[in-house]
């Protein structure tokens, strides 16, 4: 874009879609203290095991989860953190092929919104719902991701930062930014019926 510019929240690095950037760290700072306040809506969707029929919030608190390099100074005996994920079922769908002990696979689209934001708080909490995100190689199912892997050749993540709602720094508009899926989602949707 011509100049530097200021990360103002991450994403899981697996994870598609929106990341926002300041070009200030003015606007940067102010934008990070929207995230802190919670003034920011985080809407991702994802594909998880098996069928969902119910929304829901999800109120469960998470362990830090520590990497070697960046969390070496952290107590690993931390207590557990407040953790909410509101999770709805968008459609769900069920394919003639088995995965593991059943005749047929199942799996649903579900619309996440993060209400904190803790590591991998959406993959952990599908996971501890046992919906597990299709993809996820640490808190997901391996029978299901090799499964996905091998019927659609597509190998990723199932998870997408589809839109982000903030207010302008500056002007106080209240900002939508949503991308489009991309060209893999598109085809797992055609595979799935």
């Amino acid at each position: 874009v011509g100049c530097h510019v200021f990360p103002v929240h991450r994403l899981d690095r697996p994870t598609s879609g929106v990341l926002l950037f300041a070009k200030s760290s003015e606007m940067a700072n102010q934008l990070c203290e929207q995230f802190a306040t919670k003034l920011v809506e985080k809407h991702y969707l994802a594909l998880v095991r098996g069928n969902m029929h119910t929304e829901g919030l999800l109120d469960y608190p998470l362990k830090q989860e520590l990497d070697e390099l960046g969390d070496k100074d952290v107590d690993p005996n931390k207590d557990a953190q407040e953790a909410q994920t509101s999770y709805r079922p968008l459609l769900n769908s069920e394919i003639p092929y088995p995965s593991g002990r059943y005749a047929t696979s199942r799996y649903a689209l579900v619309h996440l919104t993060p209400h904190t934001g803790r590591k991998h708080q959406l993959r952990r909490h599908m996971a501890h719902l046992r919906h597990p995100i299709i993809g996820d190689t640490t808190h997901g199912d391996g029978k299901q991701n090799r499964f996905m892997r091998e019927h659609s050749g597509i190998n990723r993540l199932w998870l997408i930062a589809k839109k982000l709602a903030f207010n302008h720094p500056r002007t106080g508009e209240r900002i939508s930014v949503e991308t489009e899926l991309e060209t893999e989602w598109l085809e797992l949707f055609a595979l799935l019926g």
